[in-house]
């Protein structure tokens, strides 16, 4: 019973994380996992993870994904482009 608490815990975790992918050498876009009513949580703490001594906001892109009815539940995705200073 433990071990299925526990994989269940770590298989909604990875669901609430963001994609890193990286531009040039000081420049980053997160894409934020998908959270009821938005939030950049996610995208903050990824970043702060990115760039330890700051980093700036260049682009945010918010969207709902409305395509998929699927994943409609998943709320909104929050989307960076971040520099590293």
């Amino acid at each position: 019973m433990r071990r299925l608490v526990l994989l269940s815990l770590i298989a909604v975790a990875g669901c609430s994380q963001a994609y890193v992918g990286k531009i040039d050498s000081r420049t980053f876009r997160i894409e934020g996992p998908g959270i009821p009513g938005g939030s950049s949580g996610p995208n903050r703490r990824e970043a702060e993870r990115l760039c330890p001594k700051g980093f700036r906001v260049l682009n945010e892109e918010t969207h709902r994904n409305t395509t998929d009815r699927a994943n409609e539940e998943n709320g909104v995705f929050t989307n960076w482009t971040i520099r590293c200073l």
